[in-house]
């Protein structure tokens, strides 16, 4: 009896096995889901008139926003993969460590952007509904809606403006298949993204500085494959 029990056991997980599902040549994945930006937390020095001197430094926060990806399967390992979300809204911080203007931790702005990424993934070939992968492609990033927020335009602080942004793009992840369409997947992305924000204090002063925000982004989706 035990025997026939480990007999049918052992059959059933060769055909489970069996089972696993592939990826093949024109197979399109769609996902969605929560997608974190969350920026190197290094802080970017401001430099007034060419001079940053002031000891001013500015830093940016994360967010969170619905993220939206698709895959195209060029053979059962390798697909060709479109990030995409809706628009991601930072605050950006003053650090004002010498009190030159004694905004030390204040919001100073909020800026908006989108960061379309194109990648090229490889999946491991694996006999499982587990299926990890990496990836490495080219993020363009475009920055918009640059305001300043109430208390620095008060202050005279007006015409924000970021530069856009391309670089590479290098991501590892996983999707775990639940039948031969739905799965849910998890990945982490370093992003190359530097801009350099440009602004003015008055009519007199030229401010800038360039920004590394290089973030790591997390996201959990929901995704099919047709």
């Amino acid at each position: 009896m035990k025997k026939n029990l480990l007999t049918v056991a052992l059959l059933s997980a060769l055909s489970l096995s069996a089972q696993a599902e592939s990826f093949n040549a024109g197979d399109i994945v769609v996902r969605g889901g929560a997608t974190l930006v969350n920026p190197d937390s290094n802080k970017a020095n401001v430099a007034l008139n060419g001079d940053a001197s002031a000891g001013l430094q500015v830093s940016v926060d994360d967010n969170t926003q619905l993220g939206l990806n698709a895959l195209y399967f060029v053979d059962s390992n390798w697909a060709i993969e479109l990030l995409a979300a809706t628009p991601f809204t930072h605050a950006i911080t003053v650090h004002d460590k010498n009190a030159a203007l004694g905004v030390d931790g204040a919001k100073l702005a909020e800026v908006t952007h989108l960061p379309p990424t194109l990648s090229a993934v490889y999946y491991f070939d694996v006999n499982s509904n587990f299926k990890p992968y990496v990836g490495a492609g080219i993020n363009y990033t475009v920055f918009f809606e640059e305001e300043f927020e109430a208390a620095p335009k008060s202050m005279g602080f007006n015409d924000l403006s970021l530069d856009d942004s391309f670089g590479l793009a290098l991501q590892v992840g996983a999707d775990y298949y639940f039948d031969k369409h739905w799965h849910i997947n998890a990945s982490v992305r370093y992003i190359d993204i530097e801009t350099q924000a440009t602004f003015k204090v008055g009519n007199s002063v030229d401010g800038s500085a360039d920004v590394s925000i290089d973030p790591m982004v997390y996201s959990l989706m929901i995704g099919y494959k047709f």
